[in-house]
């Protein structure tokens, strides 16, 4: 057994502690339940479905969606990370949620779970900038910036997840049944091609938003290869509020802090292989992922599977 078999063993389990995946997906779909749960009310609450249609999208819809007029977008600041979450279109979070969950879940097997939600608002926040600055600053775009519909929907992080995945192991190979697996980048090109045919009808700031989502994802992986973390603020942010409003958690932690300052090492090279430790080695692999362990730990791996531990 390889290394790597270790490390594709770890399942993405709907119940497992601190899954950004899950998360992510949980988070896309309430809030798509919630707006048709509205929209549903509209209907009801008014004969012309027309009419309920134009009040919902401006009393509710307008407020999660990103416009693309600055004046507007003074009003609501908050759309700069609630449009990236919101999908109106059944479709449209269909295809988010599955290439999130393809992509997403190859990144949190390779980097671990702390790196998926930082790359996700990264690539929904450069998407953000750069649509507002295409249509403000292009000619083209800003003579039609009347017409120009909203920015809505996860397509500008899932792009920065996909292309951040790739760049990370381009060489990953899916399906491996069929003819020794097929590269990742494959799958990349592909979810690139259909994305892109999918916003050519739309606006040409729609094309810029997911190009900067994209390429948001491929400086963020070179950088962390540079050993230049730009996901450390926002876990040490996340910690700090789950801390605040979590106490026990908090108190759990610091025994933690405490043990691992004693004079002990808490992954010390031994002759002995234990399934404790090897248990170790793998929640470390979940949590921090495959490239992040020690070449004793790497080692103790290699000797685990030679003797089939």
């Amino acid at each position: 057994m390889s290394e790597r078999r270790y490390n594709s063993g770890r399942k993405t389990l709907l119940g497992q502690d601190n899954n950004a995946l899950v998360i992510l997906i949980a988070i896309n779909v309430l809030i798509f339940v919630a707006l048709n749960f509205l929209l549903i009310v509209y209907f009801l609450s008014y004969k012309d479905n027309a009419s309920a249609r134009v009040l919902f999208n401006n009393q509710i819809l307008d407020w999660f969606v990103l416009p693309a007029s600055l004046h507007h977008l003074a009003t609501r600041p908050w759309t700069i990370i609630t449009f990236m979450f919101t999908h109106f279109n059944i479709w449209s979070l269909i295809s988010t949620v599955l290439w999130l969950w393809g992509f997403g879940f190859i990144l949190q097997d390779l980097a671990g779970n702390k790196k998926l939600i930082p790359v996700y608002l990264y690539g929904g926040f450069a998407g953000a900038v750069f649509f507002l600055l295409s249509t403000h600053f292009i000619p083209a775009f800003h003579q039609n910036i009347l017409y120009t519909p909203s920015l809505i929907g996860g397509s500008a992080a899932v792009m920065a997840v996909a292309i951040a995945t790739t760049t990370l192991a381009p060489e990953y190979r899916i399906f491996p049944l069929i003819n020794g697996g097929i590269p990742l980048w494959v799958l990349t090109l592909i979810f690139v091609a259909i994305d892109y045919a999918s916003v050519a009808s739309s606006s040409g700031s729609y094309a810029v938003a997911h190009l900067a989502g994209g390429a948001i994802g491929f400086i963020f992986i070179k950088q962390l290869q540079k050993g230049n973390d730009w996901s450390l603020w926002m876990i040490n942010l996340f910690d700090w509020l789950n801390n605040l409003f979590n106490p026990e958690k908090k108190e759990a932690q610091v025994k933690d802090k405490l043990f691992y300052k004693s004079s002990g090492k808490p992954y010390q090279k031994t002759t002995n292989l234990t399934q404790q430790k090897l248990d170790a080695i793998l929640d470390k692999i979940n949590v921090e992922g495959y490239e992040m362990l020690t070449y004793e730990e790497k080692d103790f791996l290699k000797r685990a599977s030679k003797e089939e531990l």
